[in-house]
């Protein structure tokens, strides 16, 4: 007989504070999210799973290219959140980083589409558990 062990699956999402007109920039302002390609659909935080020998800091910059087309600079680690529930697909547990970036966000990857929010223009559509990483983030919970 053998144990078999199972263990969430480590993930990151990444909060892009971006400039929007009249140059305003940092918390409370734009953020960057994603449509997502594939289930569960809706509007994202740019992110996904850490690969197999890749840090999370690494994790969080490829994640953002590959679905902005962003080159971000981190800023800072946010939080974690580890709800069972929080990706339908699996137990995933995500650290979130909040991230700088100038430019144009283009989807790109296993994003639909790429916009620029604020806290009052937030999509009704959000996947996984984003929308509360989202309010903790505009509520300065950090």
């Amino acid at each position: 007989m053998t144990n078999e062990y199972r263990n969430p699956v480590p993930t990151v999402d990444i909060i892009i504070e971006i400039d929007q007109p009249g140059g305003r920039q940092g918390p409370g302002t734009a953020i960057v999210m994603i449509s997502r390609k594939n289930p569960p659909y809706g509007w994202a935080i740019p992110g996904g799973f850490v690969d197999y020998g890749e840090s999370l800091e690494d994790a969080a910059a490829r994640e953002a290219l590959e679905e902005t087309s962003l080159s971000v600079e981190l800023v800072r680690q946010f939080h974690s959140y580890s709800d069972p529930s929080r990706d339908p697909r699996r137990h995933t547990i995500t650290t979130v980083f909040i991230a700088r970036a100038t430019g144009t966000p283009r989807a790109a990857d296993d994003a639909r589409e790429a916009g620029i929010f604020t806290r009052e223009t937030l999509p009704d559509n959000i996947a996984f558990d984003h929308r509360k990483i989202l309010m903790d983030y505009f509520d300065g919970r950090y």
